[in-house]
């Protein structure tokens, strides 16, 4: 075989690569043109959450120095999963407490889910934080609003979500949620007791950024 055989035989095989190399390219970019079309035609709606209710076992400022916040709370809330055809993975969910836009618990974290279609899922953690130090105004703000019978606390859960079309798993987007919690103090008290906390029943719908 003469070396202009050898040359063309070369040439041949690297223009076969070559088609070989784009056709898969152009399949793959087929699949996922197809797969973002759909996932485009389905909106995924972002789920639903609820705080169903909050036992508080302490919530008071130390005795040698208002500006030292005890809170431990148990919370119990609900998301659910509005899309028919999507489910929705969650991952690495911090759940925290938060007053006047300080936290005032170490964030817990809750495990990883899966919510398949329509599905709801229910958590029920506890929060802590002992002796957190807090700004002078949120101490003052306290006693006001304890004289006052109401203390608003933020329930927020930060994280990430995944939706799932068929076989297809999205990348991680960021989750946000904010739940209000009104707690009632002295006469306004409306919680029943609850072991050593008083429990609030308050079914109230959380914010949810996605």
């Amino acid at each position: 075989m003469s070396a202009k055989d050898c040359g063309n035989h070369h040439d041949h095989r690297k223009k076969l690569f070559r088609r070989l190399f784009l056709a898969f390219v152009g399949f793959t970019l087929l699949v996922l043109f197809l797969v973002l079309l759909i996932f485009l035609i389905l909106r995924p709606t972002k789920p639903h959450f609820l705080l169903l209710d909050a036992t508080v076992f302490a919530f008071n400022s130390t005795p040698t120095t208002s500006n030292l916040l005890t809170t431990t709370l148990q919370v119990t809330f609900s998301s659910r999963n509005p899309n028919a055809r999507i489910g929705i993975y969650y991952d690495k969910l911090d759940i925290y407490a938060s007053y006047r836009s300080q936290q005032i618990t170490l964030p817990t974290l809750l495990p990883d889910a899966y919510q398949g279609h329509k599905d709801v899922s229910v958590w029920s953690p506890f929060l802590y934080g002992n002796a957190v130090p807090v700004a002078p105004y949120v101490a003052a703000a306290l006693g006001e609003d304890e004289l006052a019978g109401t203390v608003l606390v933020n329930v927020k859960v930060n994280g990430r979500v995944r939706w799932k079309v068929g076989t297809f798993v999205s990348g991680r987007y960021r989750l946000y949620v904010n739940c209000p919690a009104y707690i009632a103090f002295g006469s306004w008290n409306s919680g029943v007791p609850a072991g050593a906390g008083i429990k609030f029943q308050l079914a109230q719908s959380c914010h949810v950024d996605v």
